[in-house]
């Protein structure tokens, strides 16, 4: 066999294997890992916006509604607890550190529920354009951490599927032993009750 034929058939047996692996889902592990990962980024992404808010929200609040203090307070320490805990895309197969983050972020969440349900006892305050323009970027925001969380669920969702499923679970074990699943939010403890209403 002449030296050109034999490297010939040694590129061809390289891309018969390459596309036999590419072919058998060997790459999906790594690409639902990105997109997972990239979807956590935008989360991060979403509750910083929401924390780079919140100062200029509670010095608006704190002209108006000066009474209000331990709102103010209770704001303010559960941004400086939320922006504290850091959970990375490289930590988020950590129950403990995720299970940490959630509950942060539900807690400053609550704070700013208390904030803007005070507001309402401020007719001066609701009518102001700075706090009625933050309310508005702070009500944007929500909205995208519900969106990028609902899309990170779903990111985590297919790359946990992959790795606990045949032939996803192999390939994993075989090619990305580092691949572990990924935690995902959950309902924050009493979601499931209305909020009381008093007259």
């Amino acid at each position: 066999m002449s030296r050109h034929l034999a490297a010939a058939l040694r590129v061809a047996v390289v891309a018969l294997v390459g596309l036999t692996l590419a072919s058998c889902g060997v790459n999906n592990v790594p690409t639902l890992q990105e997109r997972a990962k990239a979807a956590w980024g935008e989360v991060q992404n979403q509750y910083q916006r929401r924390a780079d808010l919140i100062p200029n929200l509670v010095e608006t609040v704190k002209g108006y509604a000066q009474q209000e203090k331990d709102v103010l307070v209770q704001v303010t320490e559960a941004r400086a607890k939320a922006t504290q805990v850091r959970v990375d895309a490289s930590t988020i197969t950590d129950p403990a550190k995720f299970r940490e983050f959630q509950e942060a972020q539900a807690q400053l969440s609550g704070a700013l529920g208390r904030l803007l349900a005070t507001v309402e006892a401020y007719p001066d305050l609701k009518s102001n354009q700075n706090f009625l323009a933050l309310q508005s970027q702070l009500e944007g925001t929500e909205n995208r951490i519900a969106v990028a969380r609902r899309d990170y669920i779903g990111a985590v969702q297919a790359f946990n599927i992959e790795i606990r499923t045949i032939p996803g679970r192999w390939i994993a074990a075989i090619f990305y032993p580092d691949a572990k699943p990924m935690e995902v939010f959950t309902a924050t403890a009493g979601s499931d009750r209305p909020p009381p209403v008093k007259f």
